[in-house]
């Protein structure tokens, strides 16, 4: 027999499909895997099938490597850190323009360490168009990046970028985001500017909010990407007039509901619930996972596929570390001393 959709709420009564359930089935077991690893488990993780052949981000977007690298090496790294402003958003904004631990360790190596104050157009310049030319891969394929050529009239990407960044803390942007209170300020700030859209200005301001530079609520605002909108369609047969970013909001604040009338047992981020963002990841990576668990269900394109494989690679086991305002950090050295 087919199971009836639910009535997802009263007052706007949006209807789910059985991806819905998936949503928080796949979450459970995706942040499972998180702690088996992070326990130091030898494979295999989890006896799903799709979630050990292929590549998902964790449930928590601040618990994947990139985000990992940003928030330790870049922002709260111990030598590096500044209370500058400028230097702040310099740093995070040039790693998240190329998104790629690669890059930034290229920078490093031909210029030393990495402050606003030092640098200089040409030099970084040379060195990614150098990088290039030897068919070194710069950028991330996480996000799609406009050429920005229009914009700065520069022929190579990189180039359009980094006058990007040089006018955008010419023109105080820092500073402003630092007075801000809301984050949806800070998005809009960021969408005033070339080349960033509405999904690079969210997953900038989720990231520049990472450091001390400002201190925003995650739970405040959302702004839904192409692949949290096809997720979106496939767990819900019909929405009841609520957004996108409206089902992203309810999801988040009903969270123990739905773990719990499923008998679930999710293990939170050391107490810390999901937050929009990582709801809205969540959408995007269930509109994946569907493909292959519910091939017949349709969101927003043609994919059918899953393109990334996991591969399990020997890589140094990251020591997890948030932003420090998130009070998180101490409880795991008590989880690291007691496994």
């Amino acid at each position: 027999m087919t199971k009836k959709p639910s009535t997802f709420s009263s007052l706007a009564p949006a209807e789910t499909t059985e991806v819905y359930d998936t949503y928080w089935t796949f979450a459970t077991e995706r942040q499972a895997i998180f702690f088996a690893r992070f326990r130091g488990e030898e494979p295999p993780w989890t006896p799903d099938p799709v979630l050990s052949r292929y590549k998902f981000t964790n449930a928590y977007r601040a618990s994947d490597r990139v985000s990992q690298f940003l928030i330790r090496h870049i922002i709260y790294n111990a030598d590096e850190t500044t209370d500058d402003p400028n230097d702040i958003f310099f740093r995070i904004m040039l790693f998240k323009i190329f998104n790629r631990i690669s890059t930034w360790e290229l920078l490093e190596e031909n210029v030393g360490h990495i402050h606003y104050e030092d640098y200089q157009y040409k030099t970084y310049d040379k060195i990614i168009s150098n990088a290039m030319a030897k068919k070194k891969t710069v950028f991330s394929a996480a996000y799609i990046m406009p050429s920005g050529a229009s914009s700065f009239g520069e022929a190579k990407k990189h180039r359009n970028y980094l006058k990007l960044l040089e006018q955008m803390i010419r023109e105080d942007v820092p500073k402003k985001l630092a007075d801000m209170e809301k984050m949806r300020d800070g998005f809009e700030l960021l969408l005033t500017y070339p080349c960033i859209g509405d999904f690079l200005a969210y997953q900038f301001i989720t990231d520049l909010n990472y450091s001390c530079l400002t201190n925003f609520s995650e739970n405040e605002f959302v702004m839904p990407g192409p692949g949290a909108k096809s997720g979106i369609r496939k767990c819900f047969k019909h929405t009841g007039g609520l957004s996108d970013a409206e089902i992203i909001e309810e999801v988040t604040k009903r969270q123990q509901e739905e773990f719990e009338k499923r008998d679930l047992d999710f293990q939170t981020l050391w107490g810390r619930p999901l937050q929009l963002i990582d709801c809205q990841n969540l959408f995007c990576e269930v509109d994946k996972y569907a493909r292959v668990m519910h091939p017949t269900i349709s969101g927003v394109g043609k994919r059918a596929r899953i393109k990334q494989k996991y591969k399990t690679k020997k890589k140094s086991r990251l020591e997890y570390w948030y932003p420090p305002k998130w009070g998180i950090n101490d409880k795991i050295v008590v989880q690291e001393d007691t496994t």
